[in-house]
């Protein structure tokens, strides 16, 4: 059964950090796209950070290049996004999940299946 467990959300100040996991099970870990995602109250759901898990290349949404970091650790199934200076903004229930459909740009939600439960980040300020 393809299933993604994400962990490690929380509640923080502004300016602080907090780093996200994905352990991945189901399926063989080589050569897919991951991503988080993230869907704040009353918005639609947006990509936030993708990792092809066969070179390591990636993709940043806009808001957050510079300030997240999408990595994994192929020993373990996991993709992780590593969070600095975070922004009320910031505030959502994030997802993760593998890319599916290739007609789709790599932020467009409709490309992707096998989402987690999430995990919920908030930032005050």
């Amino acid at each position: 059964q393809v299933q993604h467990v994400e962990s490690g959300g929380g509640s923080v100040q502004a300016g602080g950090s907090l780093r996200l996991s994905c352990v991945a099970f189901g399926y063989t870990y080589s050569r897919i796209w991951l991503a988080w995602f993230r869907q704040a109250p009353g918005k639609e759901r947006e990509g936030v950070a993708a990792l092809y898990t066969g070179s390591g290349s990636t993709y940043y949404a806009a808001s957050v290049k510079g300030r997240f970091t999408i990595s994994q650790d192929n020993a373990k199934n996991t993709v992780y996004l590593e969070m600095n200076s975070l922004k009320p903004e910031d505030t959502a229930m994030y997802y993760c999940a593998r890319r599916v459909r290739f007609d789709r740009l790599w932020y467009e939600k409709e490309g992707y299946d096998y989402w987690g439960q999430g995990t919920q980040v908030t930032v005050s300020s």
